[in-house]
Parts: structure tokens; C-alpha cells; sequence
């Protein structure tokens, strides 16, 4: 029997309970006493999701993902992802930093190539070369497929990185703010493009971001932390629009300044950073 490739699967054959964290915290020794990073965290995430966390910095965003990406430890609690539990890094969760994290001594190419010899070692180098093209392709990079980091402006730095962390096919593509450094067009212009990785091939996407906008563009769920220590899940909001998402048509929407403004609200009233 053929099996179908993950992005020509019908949307009733994917499941609903692909990324389980139940009961999740994070527990770190300092010497005033523990610190709770991240406290009783609960979060079921579809397969082929798209969802976005926002919160304050210090809300424990990022520590929430490095155990999803198997980098740490929960101190509590447990993750799942595709009925294995999640006790070290894998193959099947990659991770896109917002400083890139290329080696500056390679090219765009032996950068994702490094990725790609990983993952399929028993593969001939011919086809791992064409892997890496592919890749690089989609990203939009092939003419800057020798380049050097220092050769490269940050948003084709950021392709590489994608490209990079796709080459492998994750079951759990994990951002953590890719775009944070871009200016905004090409931050846009990025989004646009991730958008349409995503949707050719369903990979499940979670993803921290400080913009609402970016949030409400690029999830089905945007799930919104309370303030550290102990931080929690506040809120999560269901992203109603359509996909394709058409950004001008989107902002014409009522509902998108309700849920703009629901977030803003959560973020700079309810949850409004104390200063002092």
C-alpha cells in the first residue's frame, strides 16, 4: 500500500493530538531558593498546526520550546510528540533562532548540507547535494547557494536557516522570533514565504513571536503567557481568517482589531509588565 506523502494527506487524516505537554513546569535552583520558570503547562497541538506563542520577555517562552525541542528537561510534567515521549534533541524537531546560528566559514550550501548528512547518512552524496538544492530553491536562495554568511543581508541568512531546518523534514518545525532582527519588509516578505512553506508541506509549526500582527497573519492559534515566574498559559485565541491569508484583507476584517485589541489588552493591561 502507497503511503501519501505528509502534505497530500487529507486534513481528516491528521491528528489531533500530535504534540502533547501535559502538566508541564520548569524548575531552576539559584541561590535565593528554586525559580518556577514555567508552571502546570497544558497545550495540545494538531498536526500540521500553526500556532504562535506571545508574552512578555521572561515569560518562559522560550524555555517551553527548548523542552519541546528536547534542549532541557521539564523538571514536572511530560511531552509527547507522535506517541514518543521527548527526552533528548531529535531529528524530528528543528529549531530556527532569530541570530541564524550559521557556521561563518561555510557557504549557504554547506551549511544545509551539514543538516542533510545528519539525517540521511545512508543516502549517496549525489542525493543529499540535490536534497540541499531543493531546499535552497525553495527559500528562494539558488543564485547565493556559495555564499558566505558575511556575504549574505540577515533575511538571506534567515532563508539558510529555514532551509536548513526544512532539508530534514521535522515533524516539528520550532521558531523561536526568526524575524525579530529583520527590517519590515523583508520581515514580511519572509512571513509570506514561511506561509507558503508551511501549507505545501504541513509540518507542525510553533512559533514565539512579540508581534501581534505577525501572530494574527501566521497562526490558527495563538497561545498568550502570563507574566514570570510561574508563568502559564493566560489565554489562547483562535485565529478565525481563512487560508490563503490575504494581509490587506485580513486588516479589513472587524475581527482582526477585536483580536488585536483582545491581545493587547492581555499583554499591556492584565498582564502589563511591573517596571520596578
Amino acid at each position: 500500500m502507497q503511503t501519501l506523502p505528509q502534505s497530500a494527506l487529507p486534513l481528516s487524516a491528521l491528528r489531533e493530538d500530535f504534540l502533547c505537554i501535559e502538566q508541564l513546569s520548569k524548575v531552576y535552583p539559584t541561590a535565593k531558593g528554586p525559580l518556577t520558570v514555567v508552571e502546570n503547562i497544558n497545550l495540545t497541538v494538531k498536526e500540521g498546526e500553526f500556532v504562535c506563542l506571545i508574552g512578555h520577555s521572561g515569560c518562559g517562552k522560550t524555555t517551553l520550546l527548548n523542552m519541546v525541542a528536547g534542549f532541557s528537561q521539564p523538571t514536572v510534567g511530560t511531552i509527547r510528540l507522535d506517541d514518543e515521549w521527548v527526552v533528548r534533541p531529535g531529528l524530528d524537531r528543528m529549531m530556527v533562532f532569530q541570530n541564524y546560528s550559521l557556521l561563518p566559514w561555510k557557504s549557504a550550501f554547506e551549511n544545509v548540507y551539514l543538516a542533510v548528512e545528519s539525517a540521511y547518512s545512508k543516502k549517496v552524496v549525489a542525493e543529499r547535494r540535490e536534497i540541499v538544492r531543493e531546499h535552497l530553491a525553495l527559500v528562494g536562495l539558488t543564485e547565493a547557494a556559495n555564499k558566505l554568511p558575511h556575504q549574505l543581508s540577515g533575511g538571506m541568512k534567515q532563508r539558510v536557516a529555514i532551509a536548513r531546518a526544512l532539508a530534514i523534514r521535522p515533524k516539528v518545525l520550532i521558531l523561536d522570533e526568526p524575524f525579530g532582527a529583520l527590517d519590515a519588509i523583508t520581515k514580511e516578505e519572509l512571513q509570506e514565504e514561511l506561509l507558503n512553506i508551511w501549507r505545501n508541506h504541513q509540518t507542525t509549526v510553533l512559533m514565539i513571536t512579540h508581534d501581534i500582527d505577525e501572530a494574527l497573519f501566521l497562526a490558527d492559534r495563538i497561545v498568550m503567557m502570563t507574566n514570570g515566574p510561574a508563568a502559564r498559559i493566560g489565554e489562547i485565541v483562535q485565529v478565525p481568517f481563512s487560508r490563503p491569508r490575504n494581509r490587506s484583507r485580513m486588516i479589513e476584517d472587524p475581527r482582526y482589531y477585536e483580536l488585536r485589541n483582545f491581545a493587547l489588552d492581555f499583554l499591556y493591561r492584565r498582564f502589563a509588565h511591573d517596571d520596578e
